[in-house]
């Protein structure tokens, strides 16, 4: 039995996720340590809201990397073992890199701010949109995407399962590819609530601004290996994974490749850590032979760690 670790991304945020573990030391510690990083009250606004703020992408991607570093913490507290793969999806691969001791907390903390904000600056809100596509082919996707183009930018961004291919762009192009998924047999299109086209090349301005930050940070080789969304490989040298990171922010999420590398390489388990179970149900999808687990609170952490003792 192998297992692997994976930490979800924006989407899974909501107030309170990190109530279970008030009691745990661990975690509080590293609440503390990222509120005095950002220099604000991080973790306050992620226990009692409001909604509308956490909500905020410049809010959202901090509080979804502490999120995740917090199912770790506690999965270490408890005596876990440690896993032999880790990925994160999107914003998740920077909990994955700081789990595995390549970012430091509040490195990483300050990084996601930073590259939250870029993205946001560059596409002003209500330029960009989003939309997963349901029951479409990858292929047909793009297909449907380049013939509603018409000069815009409308790409797939995030292969997060076969038939599942969330797209974004110019939000003009993101309707009209809709309506061509639709007209080419996809079972359903649904707009994203989301404030920029994540991952498209209109993210690129961004990209560029993670890059100078990144280049003022500390980078270690990691414990654990990481695959990457951008590529769905490992990167072991600090420059690799500068350019793996900025290349992610405007490429495509290659998360069916990412979870199909980790079940070639033996993984037989795959735990998220982290508020939400849209990664673990995402596993089954792609693979129905690998086992998904979520940890997400005292309960599911036992329950995880019980069903790993189990397969061993």
């Amino acid at each position: 039995m192998k297992f692997a670790f994976v930490f979800p991304g924006q989407g899974s945020q909501s107030v309170g996720m990190l109530n279970s573990w008030q009691d745990q030391p661990d975690v509080q510690q590293l609440l503390s340590q990222a509120n005095n990083a950002l220099g604000s009250d991080l973790s306050g606004l992620i226990a009692q809201g409001p909604v509308e703020s956490l909500n905020l992408t410049t809010n959202t991607q901090p509080a979804m990397l502490v999120a995740g570093l917090a199912a770790h913490a506690a999965w270490v507290a408890a005596g876990g073992p440690a896993p032999a793969l880790m990925a994160g999806h999107s914003l998740g691969e920077y909990a994955a890199l700081t789990a595995a001791g390549s970012l430091k907390l509040e490195d990483a903390v300050r990084l996601v701010r930073i590259r939250a904000d870029a993205m946001q600056a560059a596409v002003p809100v209500g330029m960009g949109a989003m939309a997963a596509i349901l029951g479409l082919d990858d292929e047909a996707v793009k297909v449907a995407c380049e013939s509603a183009a018409e000069g815009q930018v409308v790409e797939a961004v995030n292969f997060n399962a076969p038939n599942q291919v969330v797209i974004a762009g110019h939000e003009a192009a993101v309707e009209r590819a809709m309506v061509q998924a639709k007209a080419a047999g996809a079972k359903r299109a649904i707009r994203l609530p989301v404030s920029a086209p994540f991952h498209s090349s209109l993210i690129k301005p961004a990209a560029d601004v993670l890059a100078q930050a990144l280049a003022q940070v500390d980078v270690s080789v990691c414990a654990v290996p990481v695959i990457h969304n951008v590529d769905a490989q490992i990167h072991a040298s600090a420059d690799e994974i500068r350019v793996a990171l900025v290349s992610q922010a405007w490429h495509a999420v290659q998360w069916v490749r990412t979870i199909q590398a980790m079940r070639a390489a033996g993984i037989t388990h795959i735990v998220e850590c982290g508020p939400g179970k849209v990664l673990a149900g995402l596993v089954k999808r792609i693979d129905p032979e690998l086992i998904g687990l979520s940890v997400a609170d005292p309960e599911s952490l036992q329950q995880a760690l019980d069903t790993l003792a189990s397969n061993s």
